[in-house]
């Protein structure tokens, strides 16, 4: 059994602000530990379970987060900052399932640090369903037909999984109270939930079936404002729905739509004076 593993920073125990994903603050190097400690749980368990590869995608911001050295031997690691498949790097039709961890919930919603991968975003929609990254990462999952066994992270997340993903294992080692507000669970007490989460999601992954994305989708990026939709729409092929800030793209399946969305996040980025 292979085994694919995201793992963002957003939903580890105990983070709560931006001092804690941030590189520059000072609360970012204890993270990373924690962040490390906490896929080293689900790794260990994986490989304990009879997993025999594990691949790990660092999938947060310049994604170099976690410490390799400190990870399971036998595991490899993808990270750096320049992706074509940014958070979901690597995964392809060889693996029997996936397992994201430290996830968070979508823009525009309830949750710690809540965002869409950068935070002029209001919503993804792919064709009609609004996605977040856990969403149009499960996506391209299910496009090379591997289910999303298991997301751990925050209470929302953890919501936001089970709506898209029937029978997914969640694994909540933090309750929201406010976007910069938390009840978490202490490091150990959460690996301990993991270890037993990654056992069920691993014994029970023939329950889970592959998020299919539709055929030829139409992606749909909503910003926070018109500046960010004019950036965007300097990618060809994109449009701006008139009175909207929302900017449209017509992609042949949901790889390329995946790019694009990480062509026109970069791009919106470049707003001045939001």
């Amino acid at each position: 059994m292979k085994l694919y593993m995201s793992v963002d920073m957003e939903g580890i125990t105990g983070l709560v602000d931006y001092t804690h994903v941030d590189s520059r603050q000072h609360n970012y190097e204890r993270s990373r530990q924690i962040m490390t400690d906490e896929a080293n749980y689900v790794i260990n368990t994986a490989f304990e379970q009879g997993c025999k590869e594990v691949i790990v995608n660092d999938s947060h911001s310049k994604m170099n987060n976690l410490l390799i050295e400190k990870l399971h031997p036998e595991t490899q690691l993808i990270n750096g900052g320049v992706k074509p498949f940014s958070m979901v790097e690597g995964l392809d039709e060889s693996f029997s399932g996936a397992i994201f961890v430290g996830y968070h919930a979508r823009a525009s919603m309830k949750g710690v640090m809540s965002h869409s991968m950068i935070f002029g975003v209001r919503h993804f929609y792919i064709n009609d369903v609004v996605v977040g990254e856990l969403g149009f990462n499960a996506y391209v999952a299910g496009y090379y037909g591997v289910p999303v066994i298991m997301v751990a992270g925050d209470d929302q997340a953890a919501k936001e999984a089970e709506e898209l993903i029937p029978n997914v294992t969640t694994a909540i080692v933090k309750e929201t109270i406010t976007r910069s507000a938390i009840k978490s669970l202490t490091p150990t007490k959460a690996g301990q939930l993991l270890q037993e989460k990654t056992a069920i999601a691993l014994k029970n992954r023939h329950l889970v079936k592959p998020l299919i994305p539709p055929e030829n989708p139409v992606l749909r990026i909503e910003f926070a404002n018109y500046g960010q939709a004019e950036w965007a729409n300097l990618m060809p092929g994109t449009e701006i729905e008139p009175g909207t800030t929302t900017v449209r793209f017509q992609a042949k399946n949901i790889l390329e739509a995946y790019q694009a969305m990480l062509v026109m996040t970069e791009l919106a980025m470049h707003t001045d004076f939001c």
